[in-house]
């Protein structure tokens, strides 16, 4: 089997997988991320050398919690606000010179559960919004995701010549960034015209949002692995890796994308 053929075969499954999930039911969008929570957190904590099993029984709770005390409450605001302070801390760190992190312990257990639970719950609160189930917005920020990632990579390779962040990801480049912006915003305008959760505006910003701040996480995410010497985070997709590679942008962006939807709009 091609590398080619089996990359389209697991790709398209998983794109079946989840957007079959997010459209069945509420209750099967929760148990689809959170199998893929572990998945993520396991490979995650391979990356960073860190054997924490704690950390999954964090997990556990958290996704209990979500699923108890959906309504946004104070105490979603505080983690909402750590959350966002981990993913600056993580910019930063990444616009840095510096590498080795997290070297220490209770670092590899911070960044785990802030930048990996605490990121993966608010992806599972999106859509719970006003007390019900808005899956147009996960399903749209999925879309938004898979358009900046492959006009992204389709212009960078036919076009590309300056490099973006070449001591990170080599292959990405200005001209692909832009290129998978450009049509990230199309996207948003086609979903406008299907989806009347949000107005076009407000589509536009969100679609704005996942393609800047999901190209920040997927280099972010390069930065973890390329510390660890490794090319991919896991094994269980064959073509692509682990399922952080593929969840790499979406989970970053869960924070910001629900600080936009539930305090902004």
């Amino acid at each position: 089997m091609s590398s080619f053929f089996k990359r389209s075969f697991s790709g398209l499954i998983y794109a079946i997988l989840f957007i079959s999930a997010i459209l069945y039911s509420k209750e099967s969008y929760v148990l689809l991320i959170s199998l893929f929570a572990f998945f993520c957190l396991r490979e995650f904590q391979k990356l960073i050398r860190y054997k924490g099993l704690f950390t999954y029984v964090l997990l556990l709770g958290f996704i209990a919690y979500v699923l108890f005390l959906p309504e946004n409450t104070t105490l979603h605001q505080i983690l909402l606000v750590l959350t966002l302070a981990s993913s600056l801390q993580l910019m930063v760190y990444l616009f840095t010179s510096k590498r080795g992190y997290p070297s220490k312990t209770i670092q590899k257990f911070d960044v785990s559960v802030r930048y990996l639970i605490f990121s993966l719950g608010f992806l599972l609160l999106i859509p719970m919004r006003n007390g019900g189930y808005e899956y147009e917005i996960i399903l749209s920020l999925l879309f938004f995701i898979w358009a900046n990632d492959s006009f992204a990579y389709l212009i960078g390779k036919n076009f590309g010549r300056t490099k973006l962040f070449e001591k990170v990801s080599p292959k990405k480049t200005i001209e692909g960034f832009i290129g998978g912006f450009i049509f990230t915003i199309a996207t948003a305008v086609a979903v406008s015209y299907n989806f009347e959760t949000l107005s076009m505006s407000q589509w536009i910003v969100l679609a704005s949002i996942t393609s800047i701040l999901g190209t920040i996480g997927d280099l972010i995410e390069s930065k973890f692995k390329r510390q660890a010497k490794k090319k991919d985070s896991g094994k269980i997709m064959p073509g692509h890796g682990g399922l952080l590679d593929r969840l790499d942008s979406l989970l970053f962006v869960a924070p910001f994308v629900y600080l936009y939807i539930y305090y902004i709009i």
